[in-house]
């Protein structure tokens, strides 16, 4: 078994060494020169002068996007190029009738595909996210926002979760259609979907948000992403959009509420002579406004990594085990 396995994946795992290869030496490269940067960089900081630290994450978007889309891209090509052929390419061919009709049982071929494939997924995904998640280190520490789903989704051990998944879904993908080119299309597309409705649908409601509320101070106000009006009328509420370094913020612009709960309206606005943003943002601070605020702290950034990688591994399981069933009990 394991010769033929070798046999039939070499072409695939020659082409993932390949691509670790050579992203390993970009990255490193371009890694001691970042790092090296950065240390450089902190090193004006005493002085005042940390513009050569906000400057990194420009300098450096390129070989920073590359790595982060590899991240991404390698379980959906993973799961649509080795999960997917794994049983279809055998019933396109006709094979399976000579495999199963060997000593070795349906199932013992199907686990030890499985293992020895999704292994290897784990480990190309592993590697790469581990060497990504090092080059970016000083940019992430920069720019504090592991949350987006974009860099939440190619860091830490969640690629793990995902090439484990694509790999059994890619090749529960294959058994059911029975042909490898429609069962590949059928894994991109299913893969991209729940790739788009984790962060939108799932994540959020993994732990439940801290909420607070948030009184409207000159410092808050500055760090605001969003103040204004929701409309021209004299009822339009005054909206504040705040957010908390490092952490995930699920509220939007919200609602302004005056000390007594009320909607802080345009009619309600005592600072409409205010000359310029400093002097309206002073006149808004003392007028004891608060405004609710939903977000996921800073740290819980790896409970959601394990909560996420944990979901997915269950996903891989009950793929595995429906799979097997069918191969079992409905495949002929």
């Amino acid at each position: 078994m394991i010769w033929v396995t070798w046999r039939q994946f070499r072409t695939q795992l020659w082409a993932a060494g390949g691509v670790l290869l050579v992203a390993s030496v970009f990255m490193l490269i371009s890694g001691n020169q970042l790092h090296t940067a950065y240390a450089s960089a902190l090193a004006t900081c005493p002085n005042g002068d940390c513009s050569a630290v906000s400057q990194l994450p420009g300098e450096y978007d390129l070989p920073f996007y590359l790595g982060t889309g590899l991240v991404l891209l390698a379980p959906a090509l993973i799961g649509a190029f080795w999960g997917a052929p794994l049983i279809a390419r055998e019933l396109e061919a006709g094979t399976h009738r000579l495999i199963w009709n060997q000593s070795i049982t349906r199932t013992r071929w199907l686990v030890f595909k499985l293992l020895f494939v999704g292994l290897a997924a784990v480990a190309t995904a592993g590697l790469l996210s581990l060497l990504v998640s090092w080059f970016a280190g000083p940019i992430d520490r920069i720019n504090n926002d592991r949350f987006i789903p974009m860099l939440f989704a190619a860091r830490g051990i969640v690629p793990l979760g995902y090439a484990a998944f694509a790999v059994a879904l890619g090749t529960c993908a294959g058994l059911l259609i029975r042909r490898s080119v429609p069962a590949m299309a059928a894994t991109l597309a299913v893969f991209a979907a729940v790739q788009f409705l984790m962060p939108m649908v799932i994540r959020p409601h993994l732990e439940s948000p801290v909420r607070n509320d948030v009184a409207l101070t000159v410092a808050t106000l500055n760090s605001a992403s969003m103040i204004g009006f929701t409309g021209q009328s004299a009822n339009a509420p005054f909206v504040v959009a705040l957010s908390a370094p490092g952490a995930w913020t699920l509220s939007g612009a919200e609602p302004v509420k005056s000390a007594s709960g009320q909607t802080f309206t345009m009619a309600d606005m005592p600072c409409a002579q205010a000359t310029d943003d400093a002097s309206h943002f002073d006149c808004l601070a003392k007028s004891d406004l608060h405004v609710a605020v939903a977000y996921q702290p800073a740290n819980r950034y790896w409970d959601f990594q394990w909560y996420e990688t944990a979901l997915f591994l269950a996903l891989t399981a009950g793929l595995a085990g429906f799979t097997t069933w069918w191969l079992r009990r409905r495949l002929t």
